[in-house]
């Protein structure tokens, strides 16, 4: 199969402005592949600073990375010409987390659709732009007499997120990224938007990249995930696997701190575990970043930084508690479970 997608082996250095000699890490080593012939849903898990969104960013071509490569259909997105990156541009899309931010208030939401039309020249008459308008935002879940013609103030969040969806749609996009979609919109409205996106990969074969926090969203929609602790993969696989079986400390804190609906039961059991190491949680190590959270913590956890080890046939954790099984390069894992985990495998409902 041949890769659509692909991060090999990014890192992304940020300075820390003209008065500091500081630098932020902000993505470490991680590579992500999607294929060509195997649409998927990968989710990109993490607290708040754990490097979710940069790498996003990294993979639209936005910022480069300090290290490694984005490959789009095997070309690194550096050395595209301008042809290759208008085509880039139009098949991956991307889904932010506060679509108000991406709308002229002064305009209304037709502008949103019309200047891609234009830009990509997909409609050669008016009437012919209306119709793919149209077709666009009933997939998205709208109804166009309702969305067209008015002001962006003048939808809800969830109106504004869906037209960001049908933009995207009006492309034909082979990936979609989607940067924390749900995030701000009501929770009434997650569902439907979610059940959107899952309907694109199902129905149309494109593949989406699921941006989140939210363990329990990306349990239900994804095939694969990718657990980031401050820009390194700390765990990687499976959904199925990841979410109900974690194995790594961290993913263990993370599913621990998802609340249980039994309002009777205590939840985040493991909650005292980042109380007790959160006041050590940054200092520098120059091995294991989660050493002085981590409860199992050894010697050579602060000598080096764990590889990833294979503890199944689809996942792989980086910690020295597994460090019998076999190592894996991410880019190996990154391949095996683009080939293994593609779109014949239903999302978990």
């Amino acid at each position: 199969m041949s890769g659509l997608l692909e991060a090999q082996n990014v890192t992304r250095v940020f300075g820390s402005g003209l008065l500091s000699r500081g630098q932020t890490l902000a993505v470490d080593d991680v590579s992500l592949r999607i294929d060509e012939d195997n649409p998927s849903i990968t989710a990109i898990a993490g607290e708040s600073g754990s490097g979710k969104t940069t790498l996003a960013r990294l993979l639209l071509g936005v910022i480069q990375p300090t290290a490694g490569s984005i490959l789009y259909r095997g070309q690194s997105l550096k050395s595209m010409d301008a042809s290759a990156r208008k085509k880039f541009r139009r098949e991956v899309q991307a889904i932010f987390q506060d679509p108000y931010e991406t709308y002229n208030p002064v305009y209304k939401v037709d502008q949103t659709l019309t200047t891609p039309l234009r830009k990509f020249g997909l409609a050669r008459t008016r009437a012919e732009a209306q119709q793919r308008m149209e077709e666009s935002l009933r997939l998205a879940g709208l109804r166009p007499e309702d969305t067209l013609g008015r002001y962006p103030h003048q939808l809800s969040g969830g109106q504004r997120q869906r037209i960001m969806v049908a933009r995207a749609l009006l492309l034909h996009p082979r990936v979609i990224l989607a940067d924390e979609p749900v995030s701000m919109v009501d929770a009434s409205l997650r569902a439907t938007i979610l059940e959107s996106l899952v309907k694109l990969n199902r129905e149309f074969g494109i593949s989406l990249i699921y941006i989140t926090h939210d363990l329990t969203t990306a349990y239900q929609v994804s095939q694969n995930i990718y657990v980031l602790y401050r820009g390194s993969v700390a765990e990687v696989g499976s959904v199925e696997q990841v979410i109900r079986q974690p194995k790594h400390p961290y993913t263990r804190l993370l599913v621990g701190s998802v609340p249980l609906p039994d309002p009777d039961l205590r939840w985040g059991g493991e909650t005292n575990l980042e109380t007790r190491g959160a006041a050590s949680a940054q200092k520098e190590t120059q091995g294991c970043k989660y050493a002085n959270r981590c409860p199992f913590a050894m010697p050579e956890c602060r000598e080096a930084p764990p590889p990833l080890y294979r503890t199944d046939d689809d996942r792989a954790v980086a910690c020295y508690l597994y460090k019998d099984a076999p190592p894996i390069s991410g880019k190996e894992m990154a391949e095996s479970l683009a080939v293994t985990r593609g779109s014949t495998l239903a999302p978990n409902n």
